[in-house]
């Protein structure tokens, strides 16, 4: 396990987040990301391995952190995965979003709605507001002035990780054992 030293999360998990898993879970991940990220890519990959494998003992949480300088297209793919959230779909469209990074302006954002089965009328006002792009520079700001320098970045319990996707499921699966022995 690779912890950070003196790193914690800044910011508790709050009704704001994009959450899988229950609330009573023993773990709590929170991942920082960006749809262009191909290490993001990989942790995406082995978020939904871990979620399937430890479905009601750990809480998944998704925060946007688009590094919008080396990654163009990062922002309007966080914007489409809020304008689906609006229509409790963000996990559909944020599960999209990773497996096709290359593809990601905006015809095939609106495709993936469609694919989803949003509204399109309202995805497509939400896209042209920017109102989704404010609040996720606002949280992408706010992160990084509480030491989020890059992605991906994971939380296991509140504590920074520096772990690979392989790295992630084990740790976390290590650390369900042990809230698990601690009850015993």
């Amino acid at each position: 396990m690779s912890e950070a030293a003196n790193a914690t999360l800044a910011v508790p998990v709050n009704e704001r987040d994009h959450v899988m898993g229950p609330a009573s879970a023993q773990v709590t991940v929170v991942n920082y990301g960006d749809y262009q990220c191909p290490g993001c890519q990989q942790r995406h990959r082995s978020a939904e391995k871990m979620a399937r494998e430890l479905l009601e003992r750990v809480r998944l949480v998704h925060r946007h952190f688009p590094l919008v300088k080396s990654h163009p297209n990062a922002l309007r793919a966080a914007e489409a995965a809020e304008a689906a959230a609006s229509q409790g779909k963000f996990w559909e469209m944020h599960r999209l979003l990773f497996l096709r990074p290359n593809k990601l302006r905006d015809r095939d954002l609106r495709g993936y709605a469609k694919e989803i089965g949003l509204d399109l009328e309202k995805f497509d006002r939400e896209m042209a507001s920017g109102v989704n792009a404010d609040r996720i520079l606002k949280d992408f700001y706010f992160s990084l002035n509480h030491g989020i320098t890059g992605t991906p970045t994971t939380f296991i319990n509140g504590v920074r990780y520096a772990l690979s996707g392989v790295e992630l499921v084990t740790t976390v699966k290590a650390i369900v054992e042990e809230q698990v022995a601690k009850r015993l």
